[in-house]
C-alpha cells in the first residue's frame, strides 16, 4: 500500500474555536485503536474512490468509515471535495443505522466549513 499516491489530502473538521471534533474524539481511543481507524482512512486516501462495505454513502455528500475495534464499531462521516477528505464526525456505533443525531451533526459541521471557504 505504501507504493500507492495518495489520492486525497485529509483534513480535520476545524470549529470556529479552533477545536478539531474529530481529532478529539480520535484521541479519547487507545492507541492501537487510533492506529486501526487511521489505517482505515489512510486506504481511503489511497484507493478512492472505495466502495462498500468499507464506506458507505449516507447522502448529502456525506460518506461513512467503518473501522472494527474488537467488539466494538468506530465510525467516522467525512465528506469528499476534489482531492480534500474532510473529517466531519467520529463515534462508536452502538445500532445498526447511523444514528440520526450522528448524520444531523455531520451534516452541521459541512454547513459551517462551506461557509468559511
Amino acid at each position: 500500500m505504501k507504493n500507492d499516491l495518495i489520492k486525497l489530502n485529509v483534513q480535520f473538521f476545524a470549529q470556529i474555536s479552533g477545536k478539531e471534533p474529530v481529532r478529539e474524539w480520535l484521541l479519547k481511543l487507545s492507541k492501537e485503536e487510533r492506529m486501526i481507524v487511521g489505517q482505515d482512512i489512510e486506504v481511503i486516501q489511497r484507493k478512492w474512490p472505495i466502495g462498500w462495505p468499507f464506506v458507505d454513502n449516507l447522502g448529502d455528500g456525506i460518506w461513512e468509515v467503518r473501522s472494527t475495534l474488537g467488539n466494538r464499531i468506530a465510525r467516522v462521516l467525512f465528506y469528499i471535495e476534489k482531492n480534500l477528505m474532510l473529517l466531519l464526525h467520529g463515534f462508536i456505533k452502538k445500532t445498526q443505522k447511523p444514528p440520526i443525531q450522528e448524520l444531523n451533526l455531520a451534516k452541521k459541521r459541512l454547513i459551517q466549513w462551506k461557509e468559511k471557504k
